[in-house]
Parts: structure tokens; sequence; C-alpha cells
């Protein structure tokens, strides 16, 4: 009887303190932002799990320099067509001497507005566009993609970002919004807010896929229909398409297991 007490007890005790836990620095962001990032998702298309992984990695869950002083939470440099506020910041700009010299970021006024827009940036430039065609909830293709298509310089991005989305298990919120056809915004964070925010036990690792597990169905097709017309597009009108779409549409195989 005392023994059976006493199991009783420590297994209480163990539950206690691990619903006490305190919550990791990428939970809470996650927690404080993933309202943003489903809206968005729903007005772009951009997967909310990608989003959330890039703001996780790229503003180190809020608490990068960039992320306090200029609200920038995904490293979006100022580029020509920036009319903004900027911050300056030593980032991976060299000058001839090979010194680190600050280079111009963008300046926002809160990270909504960083968060919109990362949306636009990526939905706006012809070198990100093939990204739109991969399925909202195939999170691998687009973590590969963003790489592939000149997003960061680190090798390991996308793993990085694949290993950010399955230990949290973020691709849940994918799946709740791609299940549903016509919802209300709100409704959808609701229905979000029931997914935990928990470390997955096993985390994924990645391997090898087949272009099969990797591209869906639609989007194979129109890829190897483009892939014979890949010669003409890459000589014939460059200006056309983007250094992503031209390497996809050459080694889409290739390209998407290897980023």
């Amino acid at each position: 009887m005392k023994s059976t007490l006493l199991y009783s007890v420590l297994f209480m005790t163990v539950i206690l303190v691990m619903s006490s836990r305190p919550m990791r620095p990428e939970e809470n962001y996650v927690s404080q932002y993933r309202d943003i990032a489903i809206r968005e998702m729903m007005r772009t298309g951009i997967p909310a799990s990608i989003k959330l992984a890039q703001g996780v990695m790229e503003s180190q869950s809020g608490r990068s320099e960039l992320a306090i002083q200029a609200n920038n939470h995904f490293g979006i440099k100022c580029k020509s067509n920036w009319n903004g506020a900027t911050y300056a910041y030593k980032d991976d700009d060299l000058n001839d001497k090979g010194e680190l010299v600050e280079s111009c970021f963008r300046k926002y006024e809160s990270p909504e507005q960083s968060y919109k827009d990362h949306s636009d940036f990526l939905k706006n430039r012809s070198r990100y566009k093939l990204l739109f065609e991969f399925d909202r909830s195939d999170y691998r293709s687009w973590a590969r993609g963003l790489k592939m298509c000149g997003y960061a310089t680190d090798p390991a991005y996308a793993d990085k970002l694949i290993e950010i989305i399955e230990r949290f298990e973020l691709y849940n919120l994918d799946k709740e919004i791609n299940n549903t056809d016509s919802v209300n915004v709100v409704d959808l964070i609701k229905v979000t807010e029931r997914i935990p925010l928990q470390p997955a036990q096993v985390v994924l690792k990645e391997s090898n896929t087949s272009i099969k597990s990797v591209i869906p169905g639609p989007v194979k097709n129109s890829l190897k229909k483009k892939k014979r017309k890949a010669h003409y597009v890459h000589q014939v009108a460059p200006q056309k398409t983007g250094l992503c779409q031209q390497k996809l549409l050459t080694n889409p195989q290739k390209t998407l297991t290897n980023y």
C-alpha cells in the first residue's frame, strides 16, 4: 500500500514538473507570431511553418539585434527598391580589403510589418516564383527551394529549417489550414491554438528523398513538360525566368534533394 502511494506521489510530481517547465525561446516565439504567420499564409500562400521557422532562425527567436532594433525578423537587406527606414548592421558584406563592413537592412515599425514585407519579398520576385507551385503543406520542398533560390548562403539552411519545423511540429499549422476550404481567419487561429508547441519526441533526420515524395503530382508533371524546353528558356529568355526556376527546370530532382 505504501509502495503504491509512493509511486503515485512520484508520478504526480513528475507530471507537475513537466507541465511547469519554462517555455523555450523558440516556443515563445512561435506562440507570439503564429497568428501573423497564419494570416500571411492565407494572404499569400507561404506555409506558416516555413515563415515561423525562418523567423526563429533569422531573428534568433526574436532576440537578434536586427529583430530588437529594427523589427527585422527575416534578415532582409534594403535592396534598390526599398524607400523605408534603414538600419546599418555588419553581416556578410566585405570591402576590397576583405574586411567586414556594415550592410543596409530594412527597418520596420513592427514585427507584423516585417512578416508582411517578407511575404511580399518572396511573392513579388521572379526568382522565387516556382516556390508557389509547391503545395502549402510541402515544407521540405519550400525549405530546399528557398536555399536553392539564394535566400541564404548557409549550405545547411534548408536542413535547419526542416529540423525546426519537425522539432516543434510546425507542420500541424499547415495541415489545419490546408484542410479548411473556407473559414474565417479568427476561427483558424482558435483551432491552431489547440496544437501543442512541445518538441517532438523524435526529430526526423533528413535523407535522400525521391522526386515523387518531394514534388506534388501536378507540379512534377508540369516540370517534366518544361524540362524539355529548359534549354530554350535558359538560352533565349533568361530575363523572364529566375535563376531558381532555370536550375529547377534543368534538373529538378538533383536540385530539391541536394539543397
